[in-house]
């Protein structure tokens, strides 16, 4: 797909665990795993606005545009 999540950078570079910001913005940690390994077909905006807040980081910190990275 060439829309990347690089949701797991940010994790490591914040030092924050997975279970830590899935408490803090109120989703499953199942559900932070789908998001960080790219198998979810959306994000809610809400969800997004919860993590760059609790991450101090823009939404392109988190997804990122890569072409001729499509899986057609």
């Amino acid at each position: 797909m060439a829309i990347v999540v690089r949701l797991d950078v940010m994790l490591a570079l914040r030092k924050v665990r997975s279970k830590e910001l899935a408490d803090a913005i109120g989703i499953t940690e199942a559900n932070l795993s789908l998001l960080k390994s790219g198998k979810v077909k959306g994000v809610r905006f809400a969800t997004l606005e919860a993590i760059c807040e609790q991450l101090d980081c823009q939404p392109g910190d988190l997804i990122e545009y890569v072409p001729g990275e499509s899986s057609a």
